[in-house]
């Protein structure tokens, strides 16, 4: 279909979510009943049976996509999280230098487990029936998460477009389908710019957050001279008094940099060379649907918690798209005609999900 995007007409495919709520509702009541009368042990296969109505109801040019784990592999990724987590614990009551040598450990694995993770997610997943698939090394998984982490952390912030550029490189330029490969490469001008208003909203919520606490601080010191309960009380207000603002403010900048760094991503990303990918999320637009969600979730004891799933994920996926040179089918003739797709039926199912 041809539509104007950045001021030309192309032939852009964007995509469907064919659900409802309705329907997503009777999944999701059995799978929370099941999973509290299994102790928790069932959300393992809760989450593939959620992954596989939302995978499924999402079309672009037509068809859907696929989900094809287990929840056997789910739940032994997790079991083996789960099992290091009591470790590290009973380690750390008993012997708090092996607790931390275990805690070092779990930091060098992290790496590995992501890229294992991202692996995972791909290879269980088609289009068309043809498998995706994930090629990062865990070096490459050091530097964009561990090493781009610390720089994001260390300077206030200030380097995270540093950061997420490191990450979706690595992301995507390892990202497959079939045998074609995905790109990215997003301009670090551009990272800024969404960085930019996400910036000044930190800026903001530390000084609201900063003034509550000289405030709070100052009044608590006026009326030292009172009992030590009501000083004491006084300052645990003037705590959460700063943090309050301060964490809600620096949410919405998160979510704010979060949907203008997808936007940069998808649009600098093109697929086997040729064609590009396409997001034109709305930055507010998103936030108010973020914050309805969760006061009509709040407000209903959870059981709108369906309706807001769907709602948000249709939206994103309906400004989510692809910008085609040509026709998607001719990807997928060709694929199949040099004999280099590996359909969904005989790919082996490889790890697990580590949740990630």
């Amino acid at each position: 279909m041809q539509e104007a995007v950045f001021g030309r007409a192309v032939n852009l495919r964007r995509g469907e979510f064919r659900g409802s709520a309705g329907e997503y509702f009777g999944i999701w009541i059995v799978n929370i009943l099941l999973t509290i009368v299994t102790l928790g042990i069932y959300s393992a296969w809760a989450k593939v049976r959620r992954n596989r109505y939302f995978y499924g109801n999402s079309f672009i040019d037509g068809h859907s996509f696929d989900y094809h784990a287990r929840g056997l592999q789910i739940f032994i990724g997790r079991a083996i999280v789960f099992g290091y987590i009591i470790g590290y614990n009973i380690l750390l009551t008993f012997s708090p230098i092996a607790g931390g040598i275990l805690a070092l450990l779990m930091f060098v694995l992290l790496p590995w487990i992501a890229m294992r993770s991202l692996r995972f997610n791909a290879r269980v997943t088609s289009y068309r029936n043809i498998r995706f698939d994930f090629v990062g090394k865990t070096w490459g998984a050091f530097v964009a998460i561990i090493f781009g982490g610390l720089i994001a952390f260390f300077s206030l912030g200030i380097l995270a477009p540093f950061a997420s550029r490191w990450l979706y490189r690595y992301i995507f330029n390892n990202l497959r389908y079939g045998d074609r490969a995905f790109e990215t490469d997003p301009k670090i001008g551009a990272l800024y710019r969404v960085w930019l208003p996400a910036f000044l909203l930190m800026l903001v919520g530390a000084a609201i957050g900063g003034g509550i606490a000289i405030f709070g601080y100052y009044s608590a010191v006026e009326g030292a001279s009172e009992a030590f309960n009501d000083l004491e009380m006084q300052i645990i207000m003037a705590i959460y008094g700063a943090l309050i603002p301060l964490l809600v403010l620096w949410g919405i900048a998160a979510i704010f940099y979060r949907i203008g760094v997808r936007n940069v991503v998808m649009n600098a990303a093109r697929f086997d060379g040729r064609h590009h990918l396409f997001s034109d999320l709305g930055r507010l637009r998103y936030f108010w649907i973020v914050v309805s969600n969760l006061v009509v979730t709040v407000l209903t004891l959870s059981l709108m918690r369906p309706w807001a799933a769907v709602r948000e994920h249709r939206y994103v996926i309906e400004h989510s798209g692809i910008v085609v040179d040509g026709e998607l089918g001719d990807v997928v003739s060709s694929m199949q005609a040099s004999g280099s797709a590996v359909t969904a039926e005989y790919l082996d199912l490889e790890g697990f999900d580590f949740g990630f």
